[in-house]
C-alpha cells in the first residue's frame, strides 16, 4: 500500500474546475483529501505568468500539480519550478484525449509511446526530489488494455514513477469528444485491479465513474487510493466525510453550513484583494445538492453572486434559503 497517505483519497485535475478558488474552498471540507491543479503544460509553467497559473494558498496542502508535455527537457525544467513553488507532488497527464493536447503530442496520446513517457519521468525524477506520478487511461483506440497498460506502467516505473492513477476507460482519440470520452468508453475497474496485484508495492488509485463514497470504501479493497472527479465537484458535501471515514480523523465541520461560514475570511480577502464573488461561488453551486431550498441556493447565487458588487452578503443570503427553505420542511413535518 502506498507510503503517502494523502494518495488514498484526492480530487482529481479538471480543467476550468480545480482552480485556485475551487482547491481552497475543498481544503476548508476535507483537511486530508489531496488536491490537484487543472492541468498547465510544461513550456506554459516556464514561459507563462508562473503566479497565474501555479499560485496557491499554503492552506492547499496537500497539493499536486498535473504537467502536459512530452519533451523530456522542458518537463524536467517544469518541474524543478513547480518544486520550487511548495508543490507535494507533480503528476504527468498520460490521459487527456482533447484535440488541442494530442495536437501538442502529450496527453492520452502518449500512451502509444511508453519509452517516451519513461523519458520524462526519468527527467524529472533527476531534478526533483519530490513524487511524480503518471495519470493515464487503459489504453487508446484498438490498443489492448491488459498490454497497453502493463507497457505503461512498467516503462514509467522503471523510470522511477512514484505511484500510478489510472482512469479506468480506454481513450478514443478519433470519433469521440473530450466528454463523450468521459463516459462512453466502458469503465473496466478489474483491470485497474489486476494491475494493483500485479504490482503490489506500487502505490495505484483508481478514477472514472465513481459518486458515492460507499464506492470508494468498496475500491480501496482493491487498490491504494481513489480519485473522484465531477461527484467531488458537483457534490462537494461529500468531501465532509472524508477524513473520518478514510483517515479515522475527525471531520473539520459538522455540516456544510459551518463549512460555508468558516470559508468567510478566504471570501472576504480575495473580494478586499479587487477580486469578485463570482471567481469562488462558481465553484459552490453544488454544495447543498439534494436537500431543500437547494435550487434557490444556486439561482440566488447564478443571478446576483455575477454582479461586480456582489459580496459576501450575496453568499449568505443564497446559504440562508437553504437554511429557510429545511426549516419549512421540519414544520410540516
Amino acid at each position: 500500500m502506498s507510503k503517502n497517505q494523502s494518495f488514498i483519497f484526492s480530487v482529481a485535475p479538471m480543467m476550468d474546475w480545480t482552480d485556485r478558488h475551487c482547491r481552497a474552498f475543498h481544503r476548508g471540507l476535507s483537511r486530508r483529501a489531496l488536491l490537484y491543479t487543472e492541468m498547465v503544460t510544461a513550456n506554459a509553467v516556464i514561459f507563462g505568468d508562473r503566479e497565474r497559473l501555479l499560485g496557491f494558498s499554503e492552506v492547499e496542502h496537500p497539493i499536486a500539480v498535473q504537467l502536459g508535455g512530452s519533451d523530456p527537457v522542458a518537463l524536467a525544467k517544469a518541474a524543478v519550478i513547480c518544486a520550487e513553488w511548495g508543490y507535494d507532488e507533480i503528476n504527468l497527464n498520460v490521459g487527456c484525449p482533447s484535440d488541442r493536447v494530442q495536437g501538442g503530442n502529450f496527453g492520452a496520446c502518449l500512451m502509444l509511446d511508453p519509452a517516451l513517457v519513461a523519458a520524462c519521468v526519468a527527467a524529472m525524477k533527476a531534478e526533483v526530489t519530490i513524487p511524480v506520478t503518471v495519470k493515464c487511461r487503459l489504453g487508446v483506440d484498438e490498443q489492448d488494455p491488459e498490454v497497453a497498460l502493463d507497457a505503461l506502467a512498467d516503462s514509467v516505473l522503471a523510470a522511477g514513477a512514484d505511484g500510478l492513477i489510472v482512469h479506468a476507460r480506454k481513450a478514443w482519440l478519433q470519433g469521440l469528444s473530450p466528454k463523450e470520452n468521459r463516459d462512453i468508453p466502458p469503465l473496466d475497474y478489474d483491470r485497474v485491479h489486476r494491475l494493483k496485484a500485479r504490482l503490489p508495492d506500487v502505490p495505484v488509485s483508481l478514477n472514472g465513474g465513481i459518486t458515492t463514497l460507499e464506492v470508494v470504501q468498496t475500491q480501496l479493497a482493491h487498490v491504494d487510493g481513489v480519485m473522484l472527479g465531477r461527484a467531488a465537484y458537483q457534490q462537494p458535501e461529500l468531501l465532509l466525510q472524508v477524513d473520518s471515514l478514510f483517515f479515522g480523523d475527525e471531520d473539520p465541520h459538522a455540516d456544510a453550513f459551518t463549512a460555508v461560514t468558516a470559508f468567510e475570511p478566504y471570501v472576504a480577502a480575495h473580494l478586499a484583494a479587487g477580486g469578485r464573488l463570482h471567481d469562488i461561488t462558481r465553484h459552490m453551486l453544488g454544495l447543498f445538492t439534494g436537500r431543500p431550498g437547494a435550487r434557490a441556493f444556486r439561482r440566488h447565487l447564478a443571478t446576483e453572486g455575477v454582479k461586480p458588487e456582489a459580496g459576501l452578503d450575496v453568499l449568505r443570503a443564497a446559504v440562508d434559503e437553504v437554511r429557510k427553505a429545511e426549516e419549512r420542511r421540519s414544520l410540516v413535518a
